[in-house]
């Protein structure tokens, strides 16, 4: 086993990265281990600081992102970082480095109007399994503020109906529970009620596609993207947005932050923060309209 494959089995097995930070993994070193080969004859092991900061130039010059270059940083830093454990390399050339520092970008989000509008009118409950189904996993992804993944991995038994809450599995499989409303409540019951007239599931994930398989990413993405569309003129109108809009609309609204934090599973206050700069622009607003020397 090759030292890649032995740090990639360590992501996965013990570090328990999601899929995609751990595809983002390969293909940054990858891509370092391509430019090391082309243009130095080296190999990961035989890198110096001076690579490294070759490397971080030309991607600069070919006007990449600087959030971009500052991800794989991270990706070369937790490489070397095995890879001294293992002794594999004496010295860890990223650590002399820096990366252009990453531009700062406020979450969007949709307002409580749109919101209220997309859920109200824009995705009729008619009693079908699909249009139940779309309706469901929008309102689950902004009344709960979870992830895509998460959302997609709620099995049958993660509804407590008698405490009113719902259990998510989070980054490196951390369990939460966030509370449901009683609409939702009977929304999911109703729900259930027409998946089990409509199909013999061998599984027990809450959401399925209109075959009765399990849900997949490319789904969930082109439902919500189709929806958001009919409310929505934001550049971005992924399923994060509504995670986004669910943060947003509880500080507004007069949340805690550090409610909010343990709401939407953040490890650290600061990742919560950057939804403040949103809140404040709205007070900023409210004040300019409503102060006599606004």
């Amino acid at each position: 086993m090759s030292e890649l494959e032995q740090y990639f089995q360590y992501l996965q097995s013990e570090k328990r990265v999601s899929v995609h930070t751990l595809t983002s993994y390969k293909n940054d070193l990858e891509q370092f281990e391509l430019y090391l080969s082309r243009f130095y004859e080296e190999t990961l092991l035989t890198a110096t600081t001076m690579h490294v900061r070759s490397w971080f130039a030309e991607m600069k010059e070919g006007d990449m992102s600087s959030r971009t270059i500052h991800r794989k940083r991270s990706a070369l830093s937790s490489f070397y970082k095995f890879a001294r454990r293992k002794e594999w390399v004496s010295a860890d050339p990223v650590k002399q480095t820096t990366a252009p520092k990453a531009e700062k970008r406020l979450p969007q989000f949709v307002d409580e109007k749109g919101m209220g509008l997309l859920l109200d009118e824009v995705i009729p409950r008619d009693g079908t399994f699909p249009l139940e189904r779309d309706h469901l996993m929008v309102t689950l992804l902004y009344e709960c503020g979870i992830r895509r993944a998460e959302l997609i991995g709620i099995r049958d038994t993660d509804i407590d109906f008698s405490k009113e809450q719902l259990k998510v599995l989070g980054k490196r499989n951390k369990e939460r529970l966030i509370p449901l409303s009683k609409r939702t409540l009977e929304q999911v019951k109703n729900y259930m009620e027409i998946k089990q007239a409509t199909f013999s599931l061998n599984h027990d994930h809450l959401l399925c596609t209109d075959r009765g398989l399990k849900l997949y990413p490319g789904l969930v993405y082109r439902k919500v993207n189709s929806y958001l569309r009919k409310v929505s003129s934001l550049d971005k109108r992924s399923p994060h947005v509504l995670r986004h809009s669910f943060a947003t609309h509880l500080l507004n609204n007069g949340a805690q932050l550090n409610t909010v934090k343990e709401l939407l599973g953040h490890a650290n206050l600061s990742a919560t923060q950057i939804y403040t700069h949103n809140t404040i622009e709205k007070l900023k607003s409210i004040h300019e309209r409503n102060h006599p020397k606004g």
